[in-house]
């Protein structure tokens, strides 16, 4: 019998094939050729998994045993580092408008005040959503906008003034990584606040 550590013998196919008895022999055998396999893809998910959750938190040297990641973990750590030295903090904001050319005169005025660096209009937006007790459906058109986080109340607060709605649209998500150099065109084509 191989030399395995006690916990480990009890789980071993071959100690469970010597207690069966000799018609077992055929399926030992089968067992003891896919257990290396079984060990290495094992090792290689959790493997994947510490790379997956290093890479998203950021936390790449929380994982010290899993020395196949050394280079490429550090080269995410050395690039968010990078990154946020030469960006700021950037965000996605969705605004719907009416129209074609309410879209295109409260764009240019959001880029004429440096409230973002840039606004894109897709057309063809089907809305439908409650309003004055009950459901309403629209043809809109969607406004995404890439601007710095800092500048989110500022933006929020020129829609209101430049809408054609009671309560228009204005949600932000965050811009969690991209182009470092995407990024940093935001902060350079934005005002401070």
């Amino acid at each position: 019998m191989p030399l395995l550590p006690a916990p480990l013998r009890a789980l071993s196919p071959l100690n469970a094939a010597a207690a069966a008895g000799p018609t077992r022999a055929p399926r030992t055998l089968l067992y003891g050729r896919r257990a290396p396999l079984a060990g290495a893809l094992l090792f290689l998910s959790i493997g994947a998994v510490s790379a997956a959750v290093a890479g998203r938190t950021g936390c790449v040297f929380s994982h010290r045993c899993l020395p196949f990641l050394g280079r490429a973990a550090r080269g995410l750590s050395s690039a968010r580092m990078e990154s946020a030295s030469t960006t700021a903090p950037s965000i996605v904001v969705y605004v719907t408008v009416p129209n074609r050319e309410a879209g295109k005169k409260l764009s240019q005025s959001i880029i004429s005040e440096k409230l973002a660096a840039c606004v894109n209009i897709v057309p063809g937006i089907g809305s439908v959503y409650w309003w004055d007790g009950k459901v309403q459906t629209d043809a809109e058109e969607l406004l995404i906008i890439k601007t710095r986080e800092s500048l989110l109340d500022a933006l929020t607060e020129h829609v209101k003034a430049n809408h054609e709605y009671d309560v228009p649209e204005v949600i932000s998500l965050p811009i969690s990584g991209g182009n470092t150099k995407y990024l940093e065109w935001i902060k350079n084509s934005t005002r401070e606040n």
